[in-house]
């Protein structure tokens, strides 16, 4: 078995839980393992501390699999997955939840969502792509879905030196599946949709809004296909207006309103939700409540300012929307923007903004979307629900 000696003091990250060993913390390799290997990890003074999969055109050249000493085999993948799904039985519809998320989930870099009766699946690094026959396997005998496919189609896949790559893996595959999330029907384009297809993180937090919306005027925006806009109207809302820059977004979101027979509530307009709120701001336009679930602003750590300078255009603008006494749902799903700056924008967003918030909630990504306290990198949705005074 190849093996890689962590440098001195390199293996305290291990030692407290973080599934990644960087490029920098190996002082050794033996055994000249190609990339995409299992491999022995060891402290510098010869301790054994994991099995990991290896890549070393990754800046995360280690990814571990398991802190004991086993094979890393058709039988592991079975039992992690098997346990995965154990786990979301105590509290998530196994038809509309992710079923393994990643380092989380102690499967590195792999992600696969529930839709309906059809799985979507990613492996976003070297390591995992290896198991992928063996991770279908256990998904089949597990779930017995109608169909997977891959959206390998991710970027961060070509660092890993992958090919990006589509496609049904198994069974068949709809260009539409229909699912229900909180007694909403969805449907959802996996094959063409954005990331898998419909962003499962927010379950829990688009159900929270329940109590605000009854019978308000609500501005959902960054709507994508619909998911807050069509739950506040599910919920009681008068009056609903999503917006989304996408065309194809809105057009979908209407249809996912008439599955719904929300669509006599529910309108979707084409506009650049930053331009929308400014010329609203100026006219004076007043909503009950505004949700703002905008895409990642960064990607980087680098661009970290900016992206605050984003959020806070948006929170500015919406917070002198929102009538008083009225409600602002605000998220950030960009995972370098941390729940410290994201509070911090907020507070300085109402001072310009001349408003006082108080804070109802605030939350995180679902359950099905486990954190890892040693992994900071594993939390990353940031959802905070406030009452807006004047």
């Amino acid at each position: 078995m190849a093996a890689c000696i962590l440098s001195k003091g390199r293996e305290k990250r291990v030692y407290q839980g973080h599934p990644w060993v960087f490029r920098s913390d190996i002082a050794e390799v033996k055994g000249n393992p190609t990339p995409g290997d299992i491999v022995d990890v060891y402290s510098h003074n010869g301790a054994f501390l994991a099995k990991a999969y290896y890549n070393p055109a990754s800046q995360i050249t280690l990814r571990i699999m398991s802190l004991k000493d086993e094979p890393i085999d058709h039988g592991f993948i079975a039992r992690r997955i098997h346990e995965a799904i154990e786990y979301r039985k105590a509290f998530a519809d196994l038809h509309s939840c992710r079923l393994v998320f990643a380092e989380s989930d102690r499967l590195p870099a792999l992600i696969v969502d529930s839709f309906g009766d059809v799985l979507v699946l990613q492996c976003l690094a070297l390591g995992i792509e290896r198991f992928k026959k063996d991770i279908i396997d256990a998904l089949v005998e597990e779930l017995h879905p109608a169909g997977i496919y891959e959206r390998n189609d991710v970027p961060v896949r070509k660092l890993e030196g992958l090919e990006m790559s589509t496609g049904t893996l198994y069974g068949e595959v709809p260009d539409r599946v229909e699912m229900i999330e909180n007694g909403i029907r969805f449907l959802v384009d996996v094959k063409e949709g954005q990331k898998t297809g419909f962003f499962l993180d927010q379950k829990e937090n688009r159900a929270a809004i329940a109590p605000f919306v009854k019978e308000q005027r609500v501005l959902d925006c960054f709507t994508h296909t619909g998911s807050f806009a069509l739950h506040a109207a599910h919920y009681g809302a008068s009056e609903v207006i999503g917006v989304d820059i996408s065309e194809y977004a809105c057009s979908f979101a209407s249809d996912n309103a008439k599955l719904n027979h929300l669509d006599d509530r529910t309108h979707f307009t084409v506009a650049n939700a930053f331009d929308l709120l400014s010329t609203e701001s100026r006219m004076g336009n007043k909503y009950d409540v505004i949700i703002l679930d905008p895409p990642a602003f960064t990607k980087t750590r680098s661009a970290v300012g900016s992206a605050l300078r984003g959020y806070k255009e948006i929170n500015l603008r919406a917070m002198r929307m929102v009538r008083p006494g009225g409600y602002l749902v605000t998220c950030s799903c960009s995972q370098h923007v941390s729940s410290i700056a994201f509070m911090d924008m907020v507070r300085d967003a109402s001072r310009d903004a001349h408003v006082q918030l108080r804070q109802i909630e605030y939350r995180t990504q679902g359950r099905d979307h486990p954190i890892l306290p040693a992994a900071p990198e594993t939390q990353y949705l940031k959802c905070a629900i406030f009452q807006v005074f004047a």
